[in-house]
């Protein structure tokens, strides 16, 4: 009798290292690497290292399976092997001023959207800052997060390895038995035309590699690159009335009303707009 083996599930194919290399390192492309590992804690933990090892701007790690994965505010994220895309992507935008650096991780949302909605078929929003959120039973469920962390320890910008490390975590197809909290989706569960992670992959890399190519050309400008406006155009937190969870137990409650040249969240409160910059964002009623 053949002991069952955890990766051998055929509706859960690996992805196609070589190919991916293929078709997403070009000269004309922000990456120049793209492994593929079998199993890892964080890919976000492990592509720091590489980066203050001296890892090129553009390369990219994607795990078949990652074990400690870290969400905002330190939450673990897991899901079964081969069951979504987990992967970090390395960027040192030297050219742009690093105030406007914050802005990368609303970039990615950006991009990572916009390729989903096109590539799997299924219309996918933003909460705020970086959430991806699918529609299930007419039910809004997570299904996909972004975390962007600083990585080197010089005192200029690239020195140490330093840059910015995206790591992206999309659950592509978990089943209603597999889902870790009550809240969380799948693109499977939203009715995706197809689970086949190599596409979803690639066109996730190539919108986030146009977006990435497009601000750095603005300057990091949002406006010029038209960043801004199509983050405020695909958030589904605007207009709604949310809970900011604020750093230090602090609470504030009001609606959505924009995002500011800073990628802050701004809210109308009862003591005027204010601007939320780092937090816990709560939707509490629909527009």
């Amino acid at each position: 009798m053949t002991t069952p083996n955890r990766w051998s599930d055929l509706e859960r194919p690996p992805l196609g290292e070589a190919a991916l290399r293929r078709a997403v390192i070009a000269p004309d492309s922000p990456w120049t690497s793209l492994d593929v590992v079998e199993a890892t804690g964080s890919t976000n933990s492990d592509l720091a290292e590489r980066a203050r090892a001296g890892a090129a701007e553009g390369a990219v790690l994607v795990a078949e399976e990652q074990t400690a994965g870290r969400g905002r505010l330190d939450r673990q994220w897991s899901a079964p092997p081969r069951s979504g895309l987990f992967f970090s992507v390395l960027l040192r935008p030297a050219d742009v001023p690093v105030e406007r650096w914050g802005w990368l991780p609303l970039l990615a949302g950006v991009a990572t959207a916009t390729a989903l909605s096109r590539a799997a078929g299924v219309d996918t929003a933003l909460k705020w800052p970086n959430d991806l959120l699918v529609t299930i039973d007419g039910e809004e469920r997570k299904t996909g997060g972004i975390l962007a962390e600083r990585t080197g320890g010089g005192t200029s910008r690239t020195e140490f390895g330093g840059g910015v490390v995206i790591g992206i975590g999309i659950n592509v197809s978990l089943r209603t038995d597999e889902l870790p909290v009550p809240a969380a989706g799948s693109l499977a569960l939203a009715g995706a035309k197809g689970t086949d992670r190599d596409p979803l992959l690639r066109a996730v890399l190539r919108s986030l590699a146009d977006w990435y190519t497009a601000w750095r050309a603005a300057g990091g400008d949002p406006a010029a690159s038209r960043l801004q406006q199509t983050y405020a155009a695909g958030c589904a937190t605007l207009g709604r009335e949310v809970r900011a969870e604020l750093p230090g137990g602090r609470e504030l409650a009001g609606t959505a009303v924009g995002v500011d040249d800073d990628g802050r969240l701004v809210l109308a409160t009862a003591d005027g707009e204010q601007a939320v910059g780092a937090g816990d964002v709560v939707h509490i009623r629909r527009a």
